[in-house]
């Protein structure tokens, strides 16, 4: 005969209760969501901007790794050409020990990835509106760039028709680029995302390449 019914409507009790053990509950950010892929991170946008991502938008694995790299505690790291603000977004969420800059010469774009933030609720980025020449580059400490020259030669798939199309410019931003660069001190680290490093001074090392050598970390020595 059976003293006791064998069944039980709830499930059994966790060992770590039974022992008396209490487990820290992990409190998750919401927002965490918007960072599983990039699919997820482009509905933040306009469809318009969902369309330019593959080409223009740095990918989440590639701005998280970057964003590593860069992270050094209190550190202000600037993105030349932020876009959207994808990579800021990624590491400011990521990382908020660090600072994150986004330079951006074109006001729409700066405009959303403002909205952006704030729907982030993201206190440790900052986006400007400005050209590259109108930043003091020794304001930050660290550096991203996604070859944001480039469109400047690349008519076909530019982000839109307000960017004069010229050789000479893409030329001209690189030179100032590398410029900017030289005056630098030593130990300021720069991610370069499909560009080969022309924008780098020869005081540059390259620490690692990833992502089929697309994804470069360099470190001025």
């Amino acid at each position: 005969m059976i003293k006791a019914y064998p069944f039980s409507l709830f499930p059994p009790e966790p060992e770590v209760n039974k022992a008396g053990i209490m487990v820290p509950f992990k409190r998750r950010n919401p927002m965490d969501c918007f960072f599983h892929n990039d699919a997820e991170f482009d509905w933040l946008y306009l469809e318009h901007f969902q369309l330019l991502s593959q080409k223009h938008w740095t990918p989440l694995a590639i701005a998280k790794k970057a964003a590593e790299y860069l992270n050094v505690k209190g550190a202000k790291i600037l993105d030349i050409g932020s876009g959207v603000g994808k990579f800021c977004l990624t590491g400011a969420h990521h990382f908020p020990s660090a600072y994150y800059f986004g330079v951006e010469q074109r006001h729409e774009l700066v405009h959303y990835a403002n909205l952006t933030k704030q729907y982030l609720e993201l206190e440790n980025v900052s986006f400007i509106h400005a050209n590259i020449t109108q930043v003091n580059f020794r304001e930050f400490d660290h550096f991203y760039f996604y070859n944001s020259f480039y469109e400047n030669i690349d008519q076909q798939n530019a982000i839109d028709d307000t960017i004069e199309c010229s050789y000479s410019l893409y030329e001209y931003y690189t030179q100032y680029l590398r410029s900017a660069f030289k005056v630098l001190p030593s130990g300021t680290r720069v991610v370069t995302y499909q560009s080969l490093g022309e924008i780098l001074p020869d005081d540059f090392k390259l620490v690692e390449r990833s992502f089929s050598t697309l994804l470069r970390l360099w470190i001025k020595e």
